[in-house]
């Protein structure tokens, strides 16, 4: 007996598998920065590591505008979901704003380690500030990938292609997104407590 699934339960299992790829990548992620973090506390035991070193207040803004970003995607999803169009639309371009916002705060934040004196690279520079060079960096081309997909799911916004009924791109963005977001909050908090 040969079963046929119908249109949505293929719809279903596709949105499904989007979602478990998703999933993997992200954890995928998660382990690279736990090696990261892991690599830092061990070189805590180092000479050379600075002991006075603060975080840029760059950063601290920062990590307020990305969390910006979660909720403005989180309503996006939920207008989307209202098919209210122009609603979506708003909050879609307002992550936009907020991402990109993010990563012109980032390089505020290191030129303010460089204009205290410290280096990420060369004879001035120590094993903190590469290290938070390293991780802010991995972090930025990770969310560089976000705002690719960003730009994508708001092209596919405009040529009508989401509503109430098809919001995979914009959950798998929003998926994507807060776990972005939720990596640079624990990356923030991790640096603040343990540098």
């Amino acid at each position: 007996m040969e079963m046929t699934m119908t249109a949505a339960e293929q719809k279903s299992r596709s949105n499904r598998s989007y979602k478990l790829i998703l999933l993997f990548s992200m954890v995928s992620m998660t382990m690279m920065f736990a090696g990261l973090t892991s690599a830092f506390v061990v070189s805590k035991s180092r000479v050379d590591w600075l002991k006075d070193f603060q975080l840029p207040t760059a950063f601290f803004v920062s990590t307020l505008v990305i969390i910006g970003c979660s909720l403005t995607f989180y309503l996006a999803k939920k207008a989307i979901l209202k098919d209210n169009q122009s609603q979506t639309t708003v909050f879609l371009l307002a992550t936009l704003v907020l991402g990109i916002l993010f990563v012109v705060l980032q390089f505020v934040g290191f030129q303010q380690i460089v204009d205290q004196g410290f280096y990420f690279t060369g004879s001035g520079s120590s094993i903190t500030t590469t290290f938070l060079y390293v991780v802010t960096v991995v972090h930025l081309i990770h969310l560089a990938g976000g705002v690719i997909a960003l730009l994508i799911i708001i092209y596919n916004h405009f040529k009508q292609k989401y509503n109430s009924s098809q919001t995979l791109g914009i959950e798998l963005g929003a998926m994507y997104w807060h776990f972005l977001d939720l990596l640079w909050v624990y990356l923030f908090l991790f640096l603040y407590f343990f540098k």
